[in-house]
């Protein structure tokens, strides 16, 4: 069909739909989104919680027991047991939600036509007959047919399997060809590479070409990070040890029944040994450890979108906790974005000065006068395409925006001057000629106004505006220009000038008419440096993270912008693209740790930059926004794109910065460190808890003890203790000083950094306290050491709560009701505790009647004692690593 057969075909036109017919078609097309693979039903997770082959065991165990008579007791594991199978339906659910909510914060923008006005747009809200506007770098949000194409080349290797890109026109087809070989079609999920073009939507969602392929994606399963997959071996080997553990156990009770015959059928013996091997494994195994690191994960994650850094892909969560270099772009990353005249020049003799830039008075009569003041406020009024809009939205080129601030402050106001003085022509700014020429009736007079880089208006200027008068531009007065424009340039000012000329009525203007210019003055801009920034620098560096300034602007400029925001330092050095491609990779590696700035650098140089600091075992974070920029993104350890940049880039990237700002980067790499700091809380945690309950266990197995638990306490103390606090725990705010701390080695295991020495010692305290707790209480009697271990243990890991918030700080020093969830998690596992004790179950929990109130107490304050020990332990440590600092 031809172009326009096809937008009638879907009743739009080139000026867009209206927004209430776009949202109708929502309504009618649904939005545009490939259907997820549904996951898996309640029920369904809730079944596969009895999967596990020691919850099996344990239920035929149960089963069996019923056989011989202890009927409540096993009724009660297995209310505790579907218990414990709610808490992993809920905490996976959670998980997924998460996990959910997260795909929806990186959902790609399209540029759209609307009621014939240009919006962005959620890709997800694109409806068929949209109009739709594509350049370098987009993705393409939807299936369409092209209306006009420059140059359009489009990557479609998901749909076609070419490697190369495409080339598009808007020419019609006459015979039925391929996907491949449709030139006048775009297609969903591919990205431009170079070009423009606008199309009209004919497809969205699962009526897409990669819609009808969406079959293919069913079976896709999200990756694990790194951190998870490292958990899921390392209890994978923990649960071999514990069940060779319970082995070991079974074994020992049974021999000591064979060789000390009972009262007790033996037939029982081995059945209750078998329940109580099989409870230990239960109970030591920390089974929902890699749910409550995706909740924790994506905590983090909500957490640094709410800091304006959405995260892509999980593991960026985990490796910007030892990011060690962030490479940043400097406009608007480091700096507004935003270009502000500052300064201004105007000829004057030897007498010539820059003036800076001040609010002035309205001006009443803007037709008065060719004095030099007059006419570069015009000038940078007409010879401008940008507009700032009624509600102080700013629309065009940062530097033209600029100008038109600039004249709006002087008192001209340039959408006054703009319905006064009418453009006639125009000669569009071209990089090439670094120029752009408009004319203007002014005074009766044909005007062209050209701006552009000094050098060229300087150049192509015969005469020059001294103040009121056109003087000859003379050696001297070229001479006090282009130093006045070399001053600046070394201030990192960004400098265009402004010239004029008279034409003929009638005059075409074009290319050549842009010579023997009147010049009228210099503006000076700069795109100042976000006030946020300089103090995120500083606490980059006191964090040991070195930020590297690398932009396409010249080296001077890069380097006075480092130095006031403090990059750039006494003693560093700063290199050009080109000066890096002079040097190999070992003198290179010589001069990095001084590299601060890198200017006029190209796509490849950026790649070696990281590449070189990789070398050097860092992990490197870089930032980009272009297509070019895509290459260095997925080389980096944490790519970072622009929420303002290509969707090429995004795609590349790990992080998306949703305010392109520095300083957002920085809180990402505190949350990143909080974040695995508190998973490494809640994994220690849980493993010196269980630790605790096998030295118990094992104690008593070797000193010819009763056991210290039953079965059903084993089970229920797992319930309790492994699934609250330990999500508490991931719910710490940041620590006082995390960003005083140098970055976590890449290479750092899940149990470095002291992590193994905190689960062995406060495993060991907890330990002791439920021994010593089972003698004070085999005194009366073995059922009352039992009911005293069994307590003892319980509080013992709940209390441990509180010491596991920091490995440096005691509760207090946090603020003890600074993480509410804690407590929380507390006050339930203390109410579980108080139902168990309880008349009318106390006996199904082998609590006998004789346990009293003092008990409770005595048992309350051994667990209080073993918890003041861990936080002795780690007041010692915390003074020895501060003295070894101090050395």
């Amino acid at each position: 069909m031809d172009s326009n057969q096809v937008i009638e075909e879907f009743n739009s036109s080139l000026s867009g739909l209206s927004v209430e017919e776009s949202e109708k078609r929502l309504k009618e097309y649904g939005k545009n989104e490939l259907k997820d693979k549904k996951g898996d039903p309640t029920w369904k997770i809730f079944l596969e919680s009895f999967k596990d082959p020691m919850v099996i065991i344990l239920i035929i165990a149960a089963i069996l027991q019923i056989a011989t008579g202890s009927l409540m007791e096993s009724l009660i594991i297995f209310l505790v047991l579907i218990l414990n199978a709610v808490l992993g339906t809920v905490q996976t659910k959670k998980a997924e939600s998460s996990i959910n909510s997260l795909k929806q914060m990186s959902v790609p923008n399209a540029k759209v036509i609307r009621s014939n006005q240009k919006i962005t747009i959620k890709s997800t809200d694109v409806v068929p007959g949209d109009i739709i506007l594509l350049e370098a770098g987009d993705f393409v949000p939807a299936d369409g047919r092209l209306l006009e194409a420059e140059s359009l080349k489009i990557v479609e290797g998901m749909l076609t399997g070419e490697s190369e890109p495409a080339s598009k026109s808007v020419e019609k087809i006459d015979k039925e060809v391929s996907v491949g070989d449709r030139s006048n079609m775009v297609y969903s999920t591919s990205m431009v590479v170079n070009g423009r073009a606008t199309y009209v939507c004919t497809a969205t969602g699962m009526d897409t070409e990669i819609g009808k392929i969406a079959d293919l994606l069913e079976n896709t399963k999200a990756k694990q990070t790194p951190l998870q997959s490292n958990i899921e071996s390392f209890s994978k080997k923990l649960g071999i040890a514990i069940v060779a553990i319970c082995i070991l156990i079974f074994a020992i009770q049974v021999f000591r029944a064979s060789t000390h015959p009972s009262a007790v059928p033996m037939k029982t013996v081995i059945l209750n040994s078998f329940m109580f091997a099989v409870a230990i494994a239960v109970a030591a195994i920390p089974e929902a450890l890699s749910s409550i690191v995706t909740i924790v994960l994506s905590v983090g994650t909500k957490t640094m979108s709410k800091k304006n850094s959405i995260i892509r892909k999980l593991p960026a969560v985990e490796t910007l906790g030892s990011t060690s270099i962030i490479c940043t772009d400097k406009t608007g990353t480091l700096t507004m974005n935003k270009m502000t005249a500052v300064e201004y020049f105007k000829y004057n003799g030897v007498d010539s000065k820059s003036i800076e830039v001040q609010e002035e008075a309205k001006k009443d009569n803007l037709e008065i006068g060719y004095d030099s003041e007059h006419m570069l406020n015009i000038a940078a009024a007409l010879c401008n395409d940008s507009i700032i809009s009624e509600d102080g939205k700013e629309i065009g080129d940062p530097t033209e925006v600029a100008f038109t601030v600039f004249a709006d402050k002087k008192g001209y106001g340039t959408q006054r001057v703009r319905e006064t003085f009418g453009r006639l022509q125009e000669v569009p700014f071209d990089s090439d000629r670094k120029l752009m020429s408009t004319t203007h009736k002014i005074n009766g007079k044909n005007i062209m106004f050209t701006k552009g880089a000094p050098d060229i208006v300087i150049s192509r200027s015969i005469k020059v505006l001294k103040g009121d008068k056109v003087v000859e531009m003379t050696d001297e007065a070229r001479h006090i220009i282009k130093e006045q424009n070399e001053a600046y340039s070394n201030r990192a000012l960004r400098v265009l000038a402004f010239g004029y000329k008279e034409i003929d009525d009638g005059e075409k203007i074009g290319v050549e008419s842009e010579n023997n210019f009147i010049f009228i003055g210099l503006i000076a801009m700069i795109d100042p440096p976000r006030k946020e920034v300089i103090d995120a620098v500083i606490k980059a560096k006191s964090a040991g993270i070195k930020p590297i300034m690398i932009t396409g602007d010249h080296k001077t400029t890069a380097v006075a912008i480092g130095k006031e925001i403090g990059i750039f330092e006494d003693g560093d050095i700063s290199f050009t693209g080109q000066e890096l491609d002079s040097i190999d990779d070992d003198e290179l590696d010589k001069k990095l740790e001084k590299l601060s700035v890198y200017a006029r650098v190209s796509p490849q140089n950026k790649i070696r930059i990281v590449e070189a600091w990789q070398r050097k075992n860092k992990v490197t974070a870089m930032t980009g926004d272009g297509v070019n920029d895509a290459p260095a993104l997925k080389n980096a350890d944490i790519g970072i794109a622009m929420g303002s940049g290509t969707e090429v880039a995004k795609d590349a990237s790990a992080m998306v910065l949703v305010d392109d700002n520095f300083a957002s980067i920085v809180a990402a790499v505190e949350v990143g460190r909080t974040v695995y700091s508190n998973i490494k809380k809640s994994i220690t945690y849980l493993f010196s808890g269980n630790l605790g309950a096998i030295i118990s266990i094992l104690f008593a197995v070797f000193s010819d003890w009763t056991n210290p638990y039953t079965a059903l306490q084993l089970i229920f103390i797992n319930m309790v203790n492994d699934s609250l606090p330990a999500i508490a725990l991931g719910m710490e705010k940041p620590e006082k000083g995390i960003m005083d701390l140098p970055p976590r080695d890449k290479n750092e295991g899940l149990l470095g950094g002291g992590t193994l020495q905190a689960i062995l010692s406060r495993g060991i305290f907890v330990g002791i306290a439920a021994i010593v707790a089972q003698y004070i209480g085999m005194k009366s009697s073995p059922q009352m050491g039992v009911a005293m271990a069994f307590t003892t243990l319980l509080l013992a890991r709940t209390l441990q709560t509180f010491a596991c918030r920091s490995d440096f700080r005691n509760a207090f020093s946090l603020g003890f009701f600074s993480n509410k969830y804690v407590i929380i998690a507390v006050l339930i596992c203390l109410a579980l505790l108080g139902m168990v004790l309880s008349a009318p179950i106390r006996g199904i929990f082998a609590i006998p009647s004789q346990f009293t109130i003092n008990d409770l107490g005595v048992s309350a304050l051994i667990a209080l004692i073993s918890v003041l020990c861990m936080e002795l332990v780690k007041f010692v440590r915390f003074i020895m690593i501060k003295n070894k600092m101090k050395k």
